[in-house]
């Protein structure tokens, strides 16, 4: 038997055990139950989006998911949770991004966000499709969306992390005003930039100054 020969046998199996190992990978980079990103492969992906666009980063945190899984129960709650993920994950690629469930009824999404009027009209859009009922059991059933956001532009100069912990601050004071959007602009922190105001009211989009 030749070398050559000898080897293919060696060689097919490590090109077996490769492809395995892959899967593995990809599959450990991805949450069991919306089969979106995780955090650490969503970190990486939007890391290097960062470096080619001008971006935006999104943060989405779900309101009356608790009332959810208390009424209907855990499998209704799972079903919103898969609903809203393929939802975000239509809209992020729509988007020229991408999307991640960070954990719980958290998300996020990098999108590409060349003008903020594209952003606004973006995030208009994914407030409404992630806020349309949903049918559970032959009953129709409803889930709210907070949302942050903040662009990222070269005179930012923003790491991932920075600009991750703008716009959850911006997701939470749109959570505060009752659900909606909410952008923020610059890495200053939000509440020390709004002097206490409660902006960023359902539906208007309004930025922080």
């Amino acid at each position: 038997m030749s070398a050559l020969a000898a080897a293919l046998p060696l060689a097919a199996g490590w090109s077996v055990h490769s492809l395995r190992l892959r899967r593995r990978i990809e599959v450990a980079r991805r949450d069991p139950l919306t089969n979106l990103m995780r955090r650490e492969a969503f970190e990486a992906r939007a890391g290097r989006e960062l470096r080619k666009h001008l971006t935006a980063v999104v943060v989405i945190d779900l309101d009356g998911f608790k009332a959810l899984n208390d009424t209907h129960g855990h499998a209704a709650g799972d079903v919103g949770l898969v609903i809203v993920a393929a939802r975000l994950n239509d809209w992020a690629v729509r988007m020229g991004g991408c999307a991640a469930r960070l954990g719980g009824d958290e998300f996020a999404a990098v999108v590409t966000a060349a003008h903020p009027v594209d952003l606004l009209s973006g995030l208009e859009d994914l407030h409404e499709t992630l806020c349309e009922p949903f049918t559970f059991d032959g009953e129709p059933v409803e889930l709210g969306a907070s949302i942050g956001a903040i662009r990222h532009e070269d005179e930012l100069a923003g790491t991932l992390p920075a600009l991750m912990r703008r716009a959850d601050e911006a997701m939470y004071v749109a959570k505060e005003s009752g659900g909606g959007w909410y952008v923020a602009e610059g890495l200053d922190p939000v509440r020390d930039t709004v002097n206490g105001r409660r902006a960023g009211r359902p539906g208007t989009g309004r930025e922080v100054a």
